[in-house]
């Protein structure tokens, strides 16, 4: 009839032309295997943290080789633990948003709000360090001993970012296969510093020694000084949460989730450990707290012939993390679109590719915006403040979901008290530093996550709405041409 010709919406014209049958539903696919989960993983895993952090956490250690190896072997146990409980709630709920969904599912809506208000900025501005640190490794192989010129470093950041942005919106086959390329090449760099430094210990001499014999010799941290070297080897860390963002994608999450995180987190620890006594068995604590880029200093040390292999791999490893990290963004994107936390074209799909091409954008846009100097270390603290309060949120929403809802299918069971132990590092994490070091930037943090609120309440809660959006959405979803996924994957597990 007329009345229902004029009802019809654009997208369901586009939805009908791009349909085979009535089977092939808008939403996202299930194309993502183990193996290549596992490669997403270790590829957010491994970026600059290993190549940054270790001047971090030994001059929180205060320089005790013994006490940072330990907090090196503590972070990789920590970082399973809490994989394992993203394991329960990923196979139990396998919804595109991750933490974000599951906090929503278990706290309510305001703390969901407040976790994706916080991580609009703060993984963007990740995503932004990480492309101006892969600028630095990918120019000053040209300069020599001069410095990058910056805004040439800026300008080679957006173009990573935005070939990123574009490459993830448009195919996630192809973005798959880019993190199994780049994860493959960073593992053959941590390789390479590994077994060199396995070979330097096995000859036996007295230098490359000297600094294990005494380990815990030195001076012992104060509880302060560990939570600050915990935050930088965290970092390092950083992005074992990655696989729940895309479960909604996932082949067989059941089985695939948690035999991803068994293969991935013991492996990433190993390398890990393994490149950290290969750092010590060349340079000294000292040497190596007041080096820039530690690769590239044993790299001088050990092969200086080829030393310049390390920082363009330095710079490859960087970059499988950055295409990690925006695919993994673009789906919390579209996850809090869907939940009506963010515009709703951001919960679009395109109609050719079937992908969540404006949350691509949309993220990708704000990363751009954060594309100026920082200092990482302090980066590092703020992003671990917020992160993990997070982590401590996500775990206690598995608490309160097997309490609440027992019956919920639960293809994968972490031990409960594993849980518990990450609600408690997590607080400590939270509040050591503060109590213990207080700084600005703590409460800077605190202030803005609170500041969601002045959003939440007149745009989530009471609904203003401003018709001039849904002009502009309309003209926005023709461009684009995009359209709205048929059912949610939240509504599936409702």
């Amino acid at each position: 009839s007329g009345k229902e010709k004029m009802g019809k919406g654009k997208h369901d014209y586009l939805k009908e032309e791009v349909r085979g049958n009535e089977n092939d539903r808008m939403q996202l696919k299930r194309t993502i295997g183990y193996f290549d989960g596992v490669n997403f993983i270790i590829g957010t895993i491994v970026g600059a943290g290993i190549f940054v952090s270790p001047t971090g956490v030994l001059q929180y250690s205060l320089l005790n080789v013994g006490v940072a190896l330990s907090i090196w072997t503590a972070c990789g146990v920590i970082s399973l633990m809490g994989a394992l409980c993203y394991a329960e709630l990923g196979t139990a709920l396998p919804l595109s948003g991750g933490e974000y969904s599951h906090i929503k599912r278990a706290l309510g809506s305001l703390p969901a709000f407040i976790f994706i208000w916080t991580a609009m900025f703060t993984k963007p501005a990740s995503n932004a360090t990480r492309a101006l640190l892969f600028a630095e490794y990918a120019t000053q192989p040209f300069y020599g001993v001069c410095h990058a010129p910056e805004l040439l470093k800026k300008c080679l950041a957006l173009t990573v970012l935005w070939s990123l942005g574009i490459l993830n919106g448009r195919s996630v086959k192809m973005a798959t296969w880019v993190q199994t390329v780049f994860t493959v090449l960073k593992m053959m760099a941590l390789s390479v510093i590994g077994i060199g430094g396995i070979v330097l210990l096995v000859r036996g001499r007295k230098e490359n020694l000297v600094r294990f014999e005494n380990a815990f010799s030195s001076e012992i941290p104060d509880a302060s000084q560990i939570a600050e070297a915990f935050f930088q080897g965290l970092y390092a860390y950083g992005g074992w949460w990655s696989l729940n963002y895309m479960a909604e994608e996932m082949i067989n999450p059941s089985r695939n989730i948690p035999l991803t995180v068994m293969t991935a987190l013991p492996a990433v620890t190993l390398f890990y450990l393994l490149v950290n006594i290969s750092y010590l068995t060349v340079l000294t604590p000292k040497e190596i707290v007041s080096s820039v880029a530690v690769a590239v200093t044993w790299a001088d040390r050990v092969i200086p012939s080829v030393a310049w292999v390390i920082p363009v791999s330095v710079a490859a490893s960087i970059f499988g993390a950055l295409n990690s990290s925006m695919f993994t963004l673009g789906r919390l994107s579209y996850a809090g679109s869907q939940s009506g936390h963010l515009p709703v074209l951001i919960s679009m799909l395109n109609v050719h590719y079937w992908t969540p091409a404006p949350a691509m954008i949309f993220s990708t846009i704000i990363a751009s915006i954060f594309i100026i100097p920082a200092d990482l270390i302090t980066l590092t603290n703020y992003f671990g403040f917020s992160v993990w309060l997070m982590v401590g949120l996500t775990c206690a929403s598995l608490i309160v979901l097997r309490y609440r809802e027992p019956t919920l299918q639960r293809p994968y069971k972490v031990f409960l008290p594993v849980a518990f132990v990450m609600v408690a590092v997590s607080l400590f994490l939270v509040l050591a530093p503060i109590v213990w070091a207080p700084k600005m930037q703590y409460i800077y943090a605190l202030l803005f996550m609170l500041g969601g609120l002045l959003v939440y309440l007149p745009f989530v809660h009471f609904k203003l709405h401003f018709d001039f959006v849904d002009k502009i959405t309309c003209y926005l979803q023709l461009l684009l041409e995009v359209s709205p996924a048929d059912v949610s994957a939240e509504d599936k597990y409702e």
